[in-house]
């Protein structure tokens, strides 16, 4: 056999391996999802919990009176939530408008430490030396509209002992844009479909950075991080200290996607780079406390940071497919098959789980250009091409 030939039947041995493996556990999980609750119970009597909606602003005066105005037809007594506007280095009227919203407002300003994790961790602390006493915290980014049954379900699930609960995160107006739409494609596997899984399994759902709830005694315990995901870093630090992050598929909120993969770009290279950081500070320990507690829990955390994108997984198939056709390998054809086939019915299970509108389905035709713009972003972060702190992302114009 020659060397080439030899080398490239390796690669294709261990690359098949590994996306393998990747895809069986996906599919493990899909087949959980099937399983889970779609609805949470209903709680017997009037609600009791208080809540403070935090809200994190910058230059969001565009987007956030649709918020707030969403917020004020939230079918929970207006008594028991306080909505929280922090305005975070703005320099349009977003302090002005939460004001008129009803929202209470605290401006920051503070040109060094920039970014949500800094702006939330500041506005908890003005809220933690108030007079005002809360049963749960919850965070909603300001481009976002919620179910109005959003409160009813948190105040359940905080009434029968879950401490940390994160919403059902989707796309608002997916049918806006193919961008749009193959996002809402991505976020229904990994926000939905992989979250009910892990229920069923006895995992931890993750943090999303939006629609998350909180008893109030869980942040009081455990400070906001400000790292670029805060919101993941936030989650490695709660399932170590040993809770669980629940998830609520019925309390849904709903946010602006960029309508333009250009537009697209910052948002996802913080969320790569973040992702990166988190796997080189977490993975190791996760993994020895996984064994050492005999955690599945623990286990789980650290395989989902070790899971490649989903647009990485496809592109990576894909070569492997036509590397073992170049290479007329019947065993590499067969595996390489199984991962792709594995791949369709992860995707088209997870849209029929969430009840996908037909728009997203005829999203998943730009695919291709998706995986080619995904993977460039992943040379151009292992090249260094990185950003190195908080960008915001380009809105949209508002939605009617």
């Amino acid at each position: 056999m020659p060397k080439v030939t030899k080398l490239l039947t390796t690669l294709l041995f261990f690359g098949e391996a590994g996306l393998g493996a990747t895809v069986s556990y996906l599919l493990l999980l899909t087949a959980a999802a099937a399983l889970a609750q779609r609805e949470t119970p209903a709680r017997q009597g009037a609600p009791t919990n208080r809540f403070a909606l935090m809200v994190p602003a910058h230059n969001e005066a565009q987007l956030l009176p649709q918020l707030l105005q969403n917020l004020s037809q939230l079918d929970y007594p207006s008594e028991l939530f306080t909505v929280y506007v922090v305005a975070d280095n703005c320099t349009d009227d977003t302090a002005d408008l939460g004001r008129a919203g009803g929202a209470v407002v605290h401006e920051r300003f503070n040109l060094e430490l920039r970014g949500k994790g800094y702006a939330l961790d500041w506005l908890l602390q003005r809220i933690w030396a108030s007079a005002e006493a809360y049963d749960a915290i919850g965070i909603l980014d300001a481009d976002s509209v919620v179910s109005p049954n959003f409160l009813r379900v948190m105040d359940a699930r905080l009434a029968r002992g879950e401490r940390v609960i994160q919403g059902y995160y989707a796309v608002r107006q997916p049918e806006g844009s193919p961008s749009a739409g193959i996002r809402a494609v991505a976020l229904i596997v990994l926000h939905y479909l992989r979250p009910q899984g892990r229920m069923v399994l006895g995992g931890s759902t993750g943090l999303k950075g939006n629609g998350m709830v909180f008893a109030t005694d869980i942040l009081r315990e455990h400070r906001w991080t400000a790292s670029l995901t805060e919101d993941i870093e936030f989650h490695m630090a709660l399932i170590l200290a040993g809770e669980r992050a629940m998830f609520a598929p019925d309390a849904v909120v709903w946010a602006e996607m960029p309508d333009s993969l250009q537009n697209a770009q910052t948002q996802n290279e913080r969320w790569e780079k973040g992702r990166m950081e988190m796997i080189r500070r977490f993975v190791p320990e996760l993994l020895g406390q996984a064994l050492q507690r005999r955690s599945f829990l623990l286990f789980d955390a650290a395989i989902e940071q070790l899971i490649p994108p989903f647009s990485v997984v496809a592109g990576a198939s894909g070569a492997l497919l036509l590397t073992a056709l170049a290479l007329r390998n019947s065993r590499g054809i067969a595996l390489a098959s199984y991962i792709g086939l594995g791949q369709a019915v992860y995707v088209f299970a997870g849209l029929a789980l969430a009840r996908a509108p037909g728009e997203v389905y005829r999203a998943l035709l730009f695919t291709p250009a998706y995986v080619a713009w995904k993977l460039w972003l992943y040379v151009r972060l292992l090249l260094g091409l990185k950003p190195r702190s908080w960008v915001r992302t380009t809105r949209n114009v508002a939605s009617k």
